[in-house]
């Protein structure tokens, strides 16, 4: 008689077992149709589950994120189902669920076109539209293994092969399809709804590049038509503003096969870069932070001795002269910890807050390579904070606050909190690590901070907190992070002079704000499509004349402009106002500003908004005025 507790505490009672669906259809027809799937005990199991003691049960719905998860699964295996029909000669491999989606890896003849996907999507629709049921079957491992096998799925067989003997192999079958998952699944092919098809890519048997090459379909999937058309439209409004679209545009910068992952920052794109930068460096100094330069290359024993060598060898450059072999830094931590051991410290130098925009290299794999996004070679705006265990809470605090003050100035109030706990690889003992993570808790909740926690993805060295932001379409980014390090001061025997007289080891805090400031100047030119705010604009505005007679009164107007401290050109050419306008405005520039002879009479400026807005003549000291407030205040402007 098993005994059911629901969410809201209340309890149900059956004289015989139960299943999930069983249960929703007691509560009320309308959750009946509803459920997708139940919760039991915490583990996420179908409708078709049987209930044969006291457990606890959420019934999952497409309002709920678990709910949503489980149409995106199904939605693979109906892209798998679909697949099969129209290419029987096609093998299926895997179809996990991702981020807003869905892909599944297929082995077959010929690539698929831009044609088949569109076929493909018509024939899942069709498949969902007769609700064909979903229901899950045990079988013995080795028989499911001759089965896929005499179904020609080798692919299938190997990963049933894999699994240990004696182990549920559960199948799923919709129709004449019949697929390896563990599940849960929508009750029936029906609850699939809203979803598209949207690209082909190449992907490798289990991700090694020494297996055969497969291709992989990729898919989205939601609960409402809505939230659908919604996601579509983001992605249309995120190719608008793709940075590396904009950054041609814009002449910001631009990327070449003879340097692959390295950026050539043109004018523009620089003054961009110094904006950020600058800026960066004056908050850090208001913050107690010491600029410092630590070398591009050092040698191996170095690295050998912090760790990195083992844990990350395969990310490193590296070089060889005079029988030494070097490595090219991908990070700055031993780099800092040499600076801070140069000489004796004592506890009254603490907390020391090592600043550096240093440059790192990084050998990521070509296909990883994505603009901006991800590089070999970029900045970080790093710095490594010494300091006593009591000191711990309150710097953390301190970056906390910082941080948030950054991101605001640069337009990011949304901002979420991780904290990635001890990976499977790691250095330190358990102990060190639970005073690590035990120290990262305490300041995020001293600082009143709600957090998520990811298991097993901190840094081989220690856990960090990560800040996520959003940008203008919703898109989340994870930029900033702080990381409580034991164990480096130890491998590079970093100590100081405490206060009894004797030797101790500070703790060292890994902290970055922006990261890459490769990587943070793609997402601000994603989030604001190339229409910076002006305190960040390369150029913040240009002045036109609209005949010769009023050149010298342009060109001295942009000079007098450039010495009160603004980006401003002139443009003198021997063209229609009209046109100019136009022209500067695909450049996104926040102020176009004309002079005819009118102004040029009253010593005004006519002025036009990036909006489109007119907003009439200003003499030279209002417009000053107002772009002064404008900029220091860092404010979009009109």
């Amino acid at each position: 008689m098993p005994n059911i507790t629901l969410p809201d505490g209340s309890q149900r009672s059956f004289e015989a077992p139960v299943t999930v669906a069983q249960v929703a259809a007691s509560i009320g027809t309308g959750l009946a149709k509803a459920a997708l799937a139940g919760r039991v005990d915490g583990k996420s199991v179908d409708t078709s589950f049987l209930i044969d003691r006291d457990v606890s049960l959420a019934i999952l719905t497409e309002k709920d994120a678990d709910g949503l998860e489980v149409i995106r699964h199904s939605t693979a295996h109906l892209l798998a189902y679909a697949v099969k029909e129209l290419f029987p000669e096609a093998q299926v491999t895997i179809g996990p669920v991702v981020e807003n989606g869905f892909y599944y890896d297929f082995a077959y003849s010929r690539p698929f076109t831009p044609e088949d996907l569109e076929t493909i999507e018509k024939r899942m629709a069709e498949l969902a539209k007769k609700d064909v049921p979903i229901s899950r079957e045990e079988w013995d491992r080795d028989e499911a293994v001759k089965f896929f096998l005499g179904l020609g799925e080798k692919y299938k067989a190997e990963l049933i092969g894999a699994i240990p003997s004696g182990e549920t192999i559960s199948l799923y079958r919709e129709g004449e399809f019949i697929d390896l998952c563990r599940g849960p699944h929508v009750p029936s092919t029906g609850k699939l709804k809203h979803f598209k098809l949207m690209k082909v890519a190449g992907a490798y048997w289990r991700g090694d590049a020494k297996n055969e090459q497969l291709q992989r379909i990729y898919g989205t999937a939601w609960a409402k038509k809505e939230e659908l058309d919604a996601y579509l439209h983001m992605l249309e409004e995120a190719e608008k503003r793709d940075h590396r679209r904009v950054g041609k545009l814009l002449d910001l910068f631009h990327l070449q096969d003879e340097a692959p992952g390295m950026v050539f920052w043109h004018p523009k794109g620089w003054t961009l870069w110094q904006v950020v930068e600058q800026y960066m460096r004056a908050r850090l100094n208001t913050a107690g932070y010491q600029e410092v330069r630590t070398p591009m290359v050092m040698d191996r024993s170095l690295w050998e001795r912090s760790g990195h060598w083992e844990n990350y060898r395969d990310n490193m450059f590296t070089t060889e002269s005079e029988k030494r072999d070097y490595a090219v830094k991908p990070m700055n931590c031993p780099g800092h910890v040499q600076i801070f051991n140069h000489g004796l410290r004592s506890y009254r130098d603490l907390p020391l807050r090592l600043a550096e925009f240093g440059s790192c290299h990084r050998n990521e794999p070509s296909g990883a390579l994505h603009g901006l996004m991800r590089v070999r070679g970029f900045v970080q705006d790093d710095a490594h904070i010494f300091a006593t265990e009591d000191q711990i809470e309150s710097e953390a605090m301190a970056f906390d606050a910082l941080l948030m003050s950054v991101y605001k100035d640069f337009g990011f109030h949304d901002v979420a909190v991780k904290l990635a706990l001890r990976p499977e690889k790691r250095a330190g003992s358990d102990e060190i690590w639970g005073k690590a993570e035990a120290g990262l808790r305490a300041a995020l909740k001293a600082s009143g901070k709600e957090w998520e926690e990811l298991p097993g993805e901190g840094a081989f060295y220690g856990p960090k907190i990560e800040y996520h932001i959003k940008d203008a379409l919703g898109r989340s980014w994870q930029c900033g992070t702080l990381q409580l390090d034991f164990v480096l001061p130890e491998r590079l025997d970093a100590e100081y002079v405490a206060e009894d007289n004797t030797r101790k080891r500070p703790v060292m805090l890994h902290r970055a704000i922006l990261g890459s400031l490769e990587r943070f100047i793609g997402i601000l030119i994603e989030n604001h499509g190339g229409a910076f705010p002006l305190w960040l604009s390369p150029v913040q505005a240009v002045v036109m004349n609209i005949s010769e007679a009023q050149a010298d009164y342009a060109e001295d107007l942009a000079a007098r402009l450039r010495e009160a401290g603004f980006r401003v050109e002139a443009d003198l050419r021997n063209e229609k106002i009209n046109y100019k306008i136009r022209e500067h405005s695909l450049q996104k520039l926040p102020y176009l500003l004309v002079v005819g002879n009118k102004e040029k009479e009253t010593g005004k400026v006519a002025i036009r908004a990036r909006s489109g807005q007119d907003l009439g003549q200003m003499s030279f000291t209002e417009l000053v005025e107002r772009w002064q407030g404008e900029r220091d205040s860092r404010q979009a402007g009109a």
